[in-house]
Protein backbone atom coordinates (compact mmCIF):
# COMPACT_ATOMS: atom_id res chain seq x y z
CA UNK A 1 0.00 0.00 0.00
CA UNK A 2 1.92 3.31 -0.83
CA UNK A 3 1.61 5.94 1.26
CA UNK A 4 2.08 10.04 0.70
CA UNK A 5 3.45 12.77 2.66
CA UNK A 6 0.53 15.19 3.89
CA UNK A 7 1.64 18.48 5.29
CA UNK A 8 -0.51 19.24 8.98
CA UNK A 9 -0.73 22.67 9.87
CA UNK A 10 -3.41 24.55 12.26
CA UNK A 11 -4.67 25.04 15.70
CA UNK A 12 -7.19 25.65 17.65
CA UNK A 13 -10.61 23.97 16.14
CA UNK A 14 -9.10 25.14 12.18
CA UNK A 15 -6.72 22.30 11.21
CA UNK A 16 -5.65 20.91 7.39
CA UNK A 17 -3.77 18.56 5.54
CA UNK A 18 -2.32 19.02 1.85
CA UNK A 19 -0.59 16.25 0.04
CA UNK A 20 2.01 17.75 -2.45
CA UNK A 21 2.15 14.74 -4.67
CA UNK A 22 -1.32 14.66 -5.10
CA UNK A 23 -2.06 18.32 -6.60
CA UNK A 24 -5.19 19.56 -4.94
CA UNK A 25 -5.55 16.94 -2.59
CA UNK A 26 -6.32 18.66 1.04
CA UNK A 27 -8.43 17.92 3.46
CA UNK A 28 -9.82 19.83 6.88
CA UNK A 29 -11.19 19.22 10.07
CA UNK A 30 -12.09 21.27 13.83
CA UNK A 31 -8.69 18.53 14.75
CA UNK A 32 -5.63 17.11 13.24
CA UNK A 33 -7.09 13.53 13.40
CA UNK A 34 -10.25 14.66 11.80
CA UNK A 35 -8.36 16.95 9.22
CA UNK A 36 -6.32 13.22 8.59
CA UNK A 37 -9.21 11.64 8.69
CA UNK A 38 -10.52 13.75 5.93
CA UNK A 39 -7.19 13.42 3.32
CA UNK A 40 -7.49 10.27 3.87
CA UNK A 41 -10.46 9.85 2.18
CA UNK A 42 -9.34 13.00 -0.35
CA UNK A 43 -6.75 10.73 -1.51
CA UNK A 44 -8.43 8.35 -2.43
CA UNK A 45 -11.02 10.11 -4.23
CA UNK A 46 -8.36 11.84 -6.17
CA UNK A 47 -6.47 8.90 -7.13
CA UNK A 48 -10.08 7.21 -8.33
CA UNK A 49 -10.50 10.25 -10.58
CA UNK A 50 -7.32 10.00 -11.70
CA UNK A 51 -7.37 6.44 -12.49
CA UNK A 52 -10.80 6.65 -14.10
CA UNK A 53 -8.85 9.08 -16.89
CA UNK A 54 -5.92 6.12 -17.65
CA UNK A 55 -3.25 8.31 -15.58
CA UNK A 56 -0.68 7.35 -13.74
CA UNK A 57 -0.12 8.40 -10.27
CA UNK A 58 2.61 10.70 -9.08
CA UNK A 59 5.87 8.97 -7.95
CA UNK A 60 5.68 9.73 -3.73
CA UNK A 61 8.20 11.62 -2.50
CA UNK A 62 10.62 10.42 0.90
CA UNK A 63 10.22 13.35 3.39
CA UNK A 64 13.80 14.40 2.59
CA UNK A 65 12.79 15.48 -0.72
CA UNK A 66 9.47 17.29 0.42
CA UNK A 67 11.81 19.29 3.00
CA UNK A 68 14.63 20.18 0.07
CA UNK A 69 11.58 21.10 -2.42
CA UNK A 70 10.59 23.79 0.20
CA UNK A 71 6.83 21.60 0.81
CA UNK A 72 7.22 21.73 4.55
CA UNK A 73 7.69 25.04 6.96
CA UNK A 74 8.18 23.67 10.48
CA UNK A 75 9.42 26.75 11.91
CA UNK A 76 5.67 27.61 10.90
CA UNK A 77 4.64 24.75 12.99
CA UNK A 78 3.63 22.05 9.93
CA UNK A 79 4.35 18.46 10.74
CA UNK A 80 4.29 15.79 8.30
CA UNK A 81 2.07 13.33 8.81
CA UNK A 82 1.85 9.97 6.36
CA UNK A 83 -1.37 9.62 4.29
CA UNK A 84 -1.90 5.89 3.45
CA UNK A 85 -3.56 4.88 0.25
CA UNK A 86 -5.88 2.13 -0.26
CA UNK A 87 -7.55 1.56 -3.40
CA UNK A 88 -9.74 -1.08 -4.43
CA UNK A 89 -8.40 -3.34 -7.45
CA UNK A 90 -12.19 -3.83 -8.84
CA UNK A 91 -11.23 -7.67 -8.79
CA UNK A 92 -13.45 -9.30 -5.73
CA UNK A 93 -12.22 -12.56 -4.84
CA UNK A 94 -14.09 -14.92 -2.72
CA UNK A 95 -12.45 -15.69 1.19
CA UNK A 96 -13.78 -18.02 3.99
CA UNK A 97 -13.23 -16.35 7.47
CA UNK A 98 -14.08 -18.39 10.83
CA UNK A 99 -16.17 -15.81 13.25
CA UNK A 100 -17.66 -16.37 16.76
CA UNK A 101 -20.94 -17.05 15.77
CA UNK A 102 -22.21 -14.20 18.31
CA UNK A 103 -19.59 -11.80 16.32
CA UNK A 104 -20.90 -12.94 13.01
CA UNK A 105 -24.80 -12.00 14.36
CA UNK A 106 -23.10 -8.60 15.48
CA UNK A 107 -21.58 -8.07 12.01
CA UNK A 108 -25.16 -9.05 9.70
CA UNK A 109 -27.11 -6.98 12.58
CA UNK A 110 -24.69 -3.78 12.23
CA UNK A 111 -24.85 -4.38 8.33
CA UNK A 112 -28.33 -4.61 7.83
CA UNK A 113 -28.61 -1.42 9.86
CA UNK A 114 -26.59 0.60 7.33
CA UNK A 115 -28.46 -0.96 4.11
CA UNK A 116 -25.03 -3.23 3.47
CA UNK A 117 -24.23 -6.86 2.91
CA UNK A 118 -22.02 -8.65 4.93
CA UNK A 119 -19.07 -8.51 2.56
CA UNK A 120 -19.19 -4.72 2.36
CA UNK A 121 -19.72 -4.45 6.09
CA UNK A 122 -16.56 -6.68 6.93
CA UNK A 123 -14.40 -4.87 3.77
CA UNK A 124 -15.33 -1.14 5.38
CA UNK A 125 -14.39 -2.54 8.94
CA UNK A 126 -11.14 -4.01 7.50
CA UNK A 127 -10.17 -0.66 5.34
CA UNK A 128 -11.24 1.80 8.46
CA UNK A 129 -9.02 -0.22 10.74
CA UNK A 130 -5.88 -0.56 8.29
CA UNK A 131 -5.62 3.19 7.53
CA UNK A 132 -6.31 4.32 11.50
CA UNK A 133 -3.68 2.13 12.79
CA UNK A 134 -1.44 2.09 9.37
Amino acid sequence: MPHYIGVLDGSADTWGVRVPDLPGCHGGGETAEAAIADVISAAREWAEHRNAKGAAMPASRPLRQIIRDGELDVRAGETAVMIPLLLDSGRPVRANLSLDAALLEAIDEAARARGLTRSAFIASAAREKIMTEG
